[in-house]
């Protein structure tokens, strides 16, 4: 059975060239089905007719969130760039297409490459991921100097991503995201706080941000255009002290859709070229519901947690330190096990107070993670409601507000664990305060 090609060639001279020559047989390819634009493909693959797509370089709204959604209906893409056209060749790239052939190629060698693209996309030829938890904490891989433009000629620096995530039940997710970004920047990092919770972002509220600035959704549309770079990136983003800036989310959890897994990617890349360190606050659920759809190319309200979790350097999974939030905690992890996530998890103990459970509380909850999940605990962040109510009310940082809170002194260890600090050492200049409040601005 020879494997059925969709194409999309924009009037382009090489379809009519390949067509003819697939029809003869004596290649294992058949061209399906020509479409006429990307909408005309969209639906075509939706129904199943294709196992791949030749697609032209110069196809109208050919983005990230196209090749998503070819990607989801089981279509491998292969480009078609006129030889030696370098823009026509990034244009496909940035767009998330691997596969690429000149507009001149021998149909043989066409041939090959679609049923190799065929093989990259099908689950079983791939290795599957390996599931890795970190035995103790440990610095991240941030090479020297991320965040600053490399200078010409030298390869691009990258900054590390630290996704927070936790499972259902508040268990502080945003409070310990906020906060780390912004002990990660006192210890001397550049740092940047990205909303990526998909069910509605509060780091604008919690921070006193005007909530309805691009952010986040900006962001993913100039990625899926190809458009985003560091520098566009800190133009989306608030600048809330010298070495802080937040990228704010979605103010109302119907926008879920304008974050698109396709467009992670790119974001978290214009991210590491900008910052030393990314910390992203992620949506909880981890449900892959585009798996229960009817409709296959529909998009995927989770895809953008797991693409984060997927793409980042390290897993911050926070839990609540009470027998209820250890129980959520230890079926969150499980299921992000089943994710097939590959990337390093350090749990994190938010809220541990003594009297929630008998005996020494912290002996108590780091034996039960280790029986129930067989994992250590990274940091044990105890409860401090006061500061964090304080600072929640004034829309400051704790660092700000109660700079003695022991919640923050314990964000702020971990912190220096992950940037290979010590915090001991690293003598904290605020000199971004005017009056009573904060000096905040748009980059």
């Amino acid at each position: 059975m020879r494997l059925p090609v969709l194409s999309a060639a924009d009037g382009a001279a090489w379809e009519e060239r390949l067509v003819t020559a697939f029809e003869q047989g004596t290649h294992s390819v058949v061209i399906a089905r020509r479409c006429v634009d990307v909408v005309d493909l969209l639906a075509v693959a939706s129904s199943g007719q294709g196992r791949a797509a030749l697609v032209a370089a110069s196809l109208r709204r050919l983005d990230v969130a196209a090749i998503d959604l070819l990607h989801a209906a089981g279509v491998a893409v292969v480009g078609v760039a006129p030889r030696g056209d370098p823009v026509a060749e990034e244009r496909l790239r940035v767009a998330g297409v691997t596969h690429l052939v000149p507009a001149d190629a021998d149909p043989g060698v066409v041939a090959s490459v679609l049923a190799d693209a065929v093989r990259a996309e099908t689950p079983d030829s791939r290795s599957g991921p390996v599931w890795a938890f970190a035995e103790a904490p440990g610095a991240l891989p941030v090479p020297p100097g991320a965040g600053v433009p490399a200078p010409p000629g030298e390869p691009a620096r990258r900054g590390a991503v630290a996704a927070v995530w936790g499972p259902t039940g508040a268990p502080g997710r945003t409070t310990v995201a906020v906060t780390l970004a912004d002990e990660l920047a006192g210890l001397g990092c550049t740092a940047l706080l990205v909303d990526a919770d998909v069910y509605g972002g509060t780091v604008a509220s919690v921070l006193g941000l005007l909530d309805e600035s691009p952010g986040v959704a900006a962001a993913c549309r100039q990625a899926a255009g190809g458009r985003l770079d560091a520098a566009t990136l800190a133009a989306l983003c608030w600048q809330l002290a010298p070495r802080l800036r937040v990228l704010t989310g979605i103010p109302l959890a119907s926008r879920w859709p304008e974050l698109r897994p396709g467009a992670v990617g790119p974001v978290l890349s214009a991210a590491r070229a900008l910052a030393d360190f990314t910390v992203v606050d992620c949506g909880f659920c981890l449900e892959t519901d585009e798996e229960l759809s009817f409709d296959t190319v529909a998009p995927r309200r989770n895809g953008a947690t797991l693409a984060v979790l997927d793409d980042a350097d390290l897993i911050v999974a926070v839990g609540a330190g009470d027998p209820i939030g250890m129980q959520r905690l230890v079926r969150g992890l499980a299921e992000l096990r089943d994710t097939a996530v590959s990337t390093p998890v350090h749990v994190v103990l938010n809220r541990v107070r003594d009297g929630v459970v008998p005996g020494d509380t912290a002996r108590e909850l780091t034996g039960a993670l280790e029986r129930f999940a067989g994992q250590s605990a990274a940091a044990l962040l105890p409860a401090d409601p006061r500061a964090v109510d304080a600072a929640l009310a004034g829309g400051r940082l704790l660092s700000e507000s109660s700079p003695g809170s022991a919640f923050r002194q314990a964000v702020r260890e971990f912190a220096g664990t992950l940037a290979g600090v010590d915090p001991e050492q690293v003598h904290r200049r605020r000199r971004w305060f005017t009056g009573a409040g904060r000096a905040t601005s748009r980059s």
